[in-house]
């Protein structure tokens, strides 16, 4: 028989786990609204290696803020790259925790102005229309220029490890329902746990943080 002191402890051991393994400060998005510095770099540890991306604030403040604000508390640990086209981009950004995406799903940012192109390495928030974004990002594998005048506002630049995003798993294609792709309501209802069981080829990033 379990002690009642013994059992109240390992439920707390427990709950202290899970509130770190999910960030409360990532169910908060209101709060996470710190500056980011007028340069800096995130490097990415992924399933496949690691690449870094250096962000420049003037080029798009807004969208710099909360990618500083997302990559320093850990919201993009253990998330997918769930939308792989080639020829076009890789995009990610959904928590894998519905908890977390539920908190973030309307979390919306005004525009910044187009201040630099779509080029190759360049990295942008995706959108849904204007002052859409939230957590999404795509990183561009070719010119894609012609994004630059509806909206797509890139705010840094992959300087090291290309060859790794170019090398992530693209098999499944377009995202459902325009290809054979993740849907991205399941991935916001069922997070991992969705992609695990149905997309387990996808590759995915084992701890993001930025760097000096």
């Amino acid at each position: 028989m379990i002690r009642p002191i013994v059992f109240l402890l390992a439920l707390f051991c427990a709950t202290a786990v899970f509130a770190q393994g999910v960030n409360r400060a990532l169910l908060n998005p209101a709060a996470l609204n710190e500056q980011a510095p007028p340069v800096y770099k995130a490097k990415f540890d992924t399933s496949k290696g690691t690449f870094v991306v250096e962000v420049h604030r003037d080029w798009a403040p807004i969208g710099a803020d909360r990618f500083y604000n997302l990559v320093k508390n850990g919201f993009y640990d253990d998330d997918r790259f769930f939308r792989v086209v080639e020829g076009f981009m890789v995009q990610f950004g959904i928590s894998g925790n519905p908890q977390v995406s539920a908190q973030w799903e309307n979390a919306n940012l005004k525009d910044d102005p187009v201040t630099q192109s779509n080029k190759p390495g360049m990295i942008t928030f995706a959108t849904r229309g204007p002052n859409t974004r939230t957590t999404q990002v795509f990183i561009n594998y070719n010119d894609n220029a012609r994004l630059d005048t509806m909206g797509f506002a890139p705010f840094g630049q992959v300087t090291v490890g290309m060859n790794v995003v170019q090398s992530l798993y693209s098999g499944y294609g377009e995202g459902a329902p325009r290809g054979a792709g993740p849907s991205q309501p399941r991935m916001q209802a069922d997070g991992n746990t969705y992609l695990a069981s149905q997309f387990p080829k996808l590759d995915y990033i084992t701890k993001a943080t930025i760097t000096k």
